[in-house]
This record gives structure tokens, sequence and C-alpha cells, in this order.
């Protein structure tokens, strides 16, 4: 099999962050990376950009292992609640994603997250109580409670 030298321009769950130079089994580069955009082929060129895209990783991501323990524990004391239009039931036209929580997560005074930091265990269709996984941190993770609302 043949491998591929690449360079993440996005964090990928089990691969890496971005600015990352990983190397990946051909397929995986050329049907799955490649065409979304999580990725460039590492060339001499493009190992200049992996300054750039380093910076602004380091820009975005919480400064320290402090600091991003003290993010957790403000979201550990939040009350979250996501409003989605839902019916008779409640079940909801549609699902709760990602940027829905962290933009209800925003909206109740939390920090701003990034919605690629935010893990669902599965598709949010109904209402009520949820539990969500948010990486602060690569070694810091919290769980977050939330509650969707009919609204």
């Amino acid at each position: 099999m043949s491998t591929q030298k690449l360079i993440l321009t996005q964090e990928v769950t089990g691969l890496g962050s971005s600015g990352d130079t990983v190397e990946v089994k051909g397929g995986y580069a050329r049907n799955y990376l490649l065409p979304r955009g999580l990725a460039i082929v590492a060339t001499r060129g493009a190992e200049k950009q992996v300054e750039s895209l380093r910076r602004a990783r380091a820009a975005r991501e919480v400064r320290s292992l402090d600091e991003a323990q003290s993010v957790a524990g403000r979201l550990s004391g939040l009350t979250v609640r996501v409003p989605a239009r839902a019916g008779a039931g409640g079940r909801l036209f549609g699902r709760v994603t990602t940027a829905d929580v962290a933009a209800a997560v925003t909206a109740a005074g939390g920090p701003e997250l990034d919605r690629r930091r935010i893990e669902l265990p599965s598709s949010i269709k109904t209402t009520g109580q949820h539990t969500v996984t948010v990486r602060v941190h690569p070694e810091v993770t919290t769980q977050l409670a939330i509650e969707v609302v009919a609204g």
C-alpha cells in the first residue's frame, strides 16, 4: 500500500490538528482528506504555509492547561438552553448541531467555543436533557449538560 505525506489544514479527530504533517494511506488522502479540504499535499512550498497555519492555531487554541481547566470549570457550572423547532411529542424538525450548541453556550454567558471542539453523542432529535463532550484542550475534556427546548 502506498502512503502519502500531507499537511493538515484543519483538525481531524484521531489524526492531528491544523499544521501537523502526517503520513496516511493513499486512498484516505485521495478520497477523504484532500477533496474535503482537510489537508494539502506536503511540498516545499506547502511547508511555508505550515508556519502560518500553526500561528493561526496558536491564536485560536486555549493558551495553557490552567486556562483550559478554568474554562472547563465555567462550562460545568453553566445551564445551557438550546431552542429548536419541535412538533408534538417533543420531536424536532431537523436536529441540534454543534454550531447550535456553541451559539447557545455563548448566549448563556459562557466562553466562545469552536464548534469542532464539541462532540455530540449522537444526533439530538428530541427535546429534553442531553449531555455533550467539549474538548477544551488536548488534555482537558468536560461534559456539558444542555436542555433542548421547543421554541
